[in-house]
């Protein structure tokens, strides 16, 4: 998967794609990562991208046309898309990055300041993604978490791709409790369920713990009622012999 990042201050990706999982997938060819300076397509000598908006108001602008030099800049692959990074996207989350792992390449273009010309939106943006209802000095950290999220589903990315698959929100719950060595911490030791060696059982434990999990962390993501169930959402049934692990 090809995915090309456009920012104003692209020193500040370099760093975290050098390291953990993304550095190690770019290393073993499994992501080709790009980064593209959106200053060199502003005009010299000050490769200014900004500018005060039209009609008055507090802030900055970005310019469209150093933006549009700049997608327009990248070589495509067939299947690609053009996000802009932005505090009025869509709400980002697991479904979407799945969706986004179907690409052949993102096009990832970090805004700045007060916000982005929207002539470039409407020629060069093929959609527009939040990673939540806040808002930050750039696009920069919200493309990272893009990328991260979305890498976790491409093929050969994962030591183990069975991981992408039990992680929270893959399924509309939270995941299940994690434990490691030593069995026993600070008095506090690791469920006999998850030692007894019967995997079907503990496949059954991980599920009620999740759904236990959501319950009280994320009750948002739960709906008692089968007939009133969202897309996307889990379906809360917690009756049978499984209840007794709940104990």
């Amino acid at each position: 998967m090809r995915v090309d990042i456009l920012s104003i201050l692209p020193g500040t990706l370099h760093s975290y794609l050098q390291e953990g999982m993304i550095g190690r997938a770019i290393r073993e060819g499994r992501l080709d990562v790009n980064v593209v300076n959106v200053r060199d397509f502003a005009p010299p000598p000050h490769r200014q991208t900004d500018d005060g908006p039209y009609g008055g108001g507090p802030g900055q602008v970005m310019r469209a046309a150093p933006l549009a030099g700049a997608v327009r800049s990248v070589p495509r692959c067939k299947k690609n898309l053009v996000i802009l990074l932005s505090a009025q996207g869509a709400r980002f989350n697991a479904k979407t990055a799945r969706r986004l792992a179907g690409c052949e390449q993102l096009i990832l273009v970090c805004g700045r300041y007060e916000g982005v010309d929207q002539r470039f939106i409407d020629r060069c943006i093929d959609e527009e993604l939040s990673i939540g209802d806040y808002v930050l000095t750039g696009g920069e950290l919200p493309a990272l978490v893009v990328l991260d999220a979305v890498a976790r589903f491409v093929p050969g990315v994962l030591g183990n791709e069975q991981s992408a698959e039990n992680d929270s929100f893959t399924n509309g719950l939270l995941e299940y409790p994690h434990y490691t060595k030593p069995q026993e911490f600070e008095g506090l030791a690791v469920p006999q369920v998850l030692l007894s060696g019967d995997h079907a059982v503990i496949a059954e434990w991980r599920r009620q713990e999740a759904l236990r999990r959501t319950r009280r962390l994320r009750p948002d993501l739960l709906t008692p009622d089968p007939a009133h169930r969202r897309p996307g959402r889990a379906t809360v049934v917690l009756r049978g012999p499984a209840d007794r692990l709940l104990k």
